[in-house]
């Protein structure tokens, strides 16, 4: 009677068929889970995975960052690392930077999305660097939207990853994540990015906005995600987002 039972748990089937229902169990599970915990749970799987993720863009200091992330909009970072060596062997400063013309900047940076367009920011912000910082990359949000080229997420990732700030930027990874897991509802980036803020410390934001990005790539990509093998989706995957 024990076995039958054990069975009937996890199982159902005749003649030897066995049809094992435990991620569809892990699912309905899920549903009735509050954010809050699930939330939590998400946490403990990212830190098993990624206790210490290395920020993935190469650069030396606050500026390079800074240029590094701006170069990253529509753009692999695998791309941006094979670009700005060159570049910041050339322009490693804001003087430096300012100093090359715009077609030079844009002749390191042409195989990146948006080439033209980011040679001429690159170019402007450095001058603005130089008139308004004297050269020195500021920590502020507002002194960094102020700049040709960045936008909050840009801001958010040096204010976080350079400065130490607390900041959540949300890019396409961790906004299609936050969706799927039903932390946010996908509306805005705006919108993803204050309800992960409302979830997790302020502590955690800077190396979660980190873990997020490498499980995206890594582990739950756009397209033909096998979600019942994902160590979140398979438990706290939204299914009809699963299956959008």
């Amino acid at each position: 009677m024990g076995a039958r039972k054990g069975r009937a748990a996890g199982a159902v089937g005749g003649a030897g068929l066995q049809v094992d229902f435990a991620p569809e169990s892990r699912r309905l599970a899920a549903v009735a889970m509050k954010r809050a915990e699930k939330a939590e749970k998400i946490l403990q799987v990212l830190d098993s995975l990624y206790p210490a993720p290395a920020i993935p863009l190469r650069h030396a200091d606050p500026y390079t960052l800074l240029i590094a992330v701006l170069l990253s909009a529509q753009t692999t970072d695998a791309r941006v690392n094979l670009v700005t060596p060159a570049l910041f062997e050339r322009a490693p400063t804001p003087a430096a930077m300012a100093a090359l013309t715009v077609p030079e900047i844009h002749a390191f940076i042409r195989t990146c999305g948006l080439a033209a367009a980011k040679a001429a920011n690159i170019h402007r912000l450095s001058q603005l660097l130089l008139e308004r910082h004297d050269g020195v990359v500021p920590a502020s949000f507002a002194a960094l939207e102020a700049l040709p080229g960045v936008g909050h997420k840009t801001a958010s990732v040096v204010m976080c990853q350079a400065f130490g700030v607390p900041a959540f930027p949300v890019d396409t990874h961790i906004h299609r994540l936050a969706y799927r897991w039903g932390l946010s509802d996908g509306s805005s980036v705006e919108r993803s990015e204050r309800d992960l803020k409302a979830l997790w410390p302020e502590s955690r934001w800077n190396l979660l906005h980190l873990q997020i990005i490498y499980f995206g790539r890594e582990h739950c990509p756009a397209l033909r995600h096998a979600w019942e093998r994902c160590p979140i989706c398979a438990w706290a995957g939204v299914k009809s987002r699963l299956l959008a």
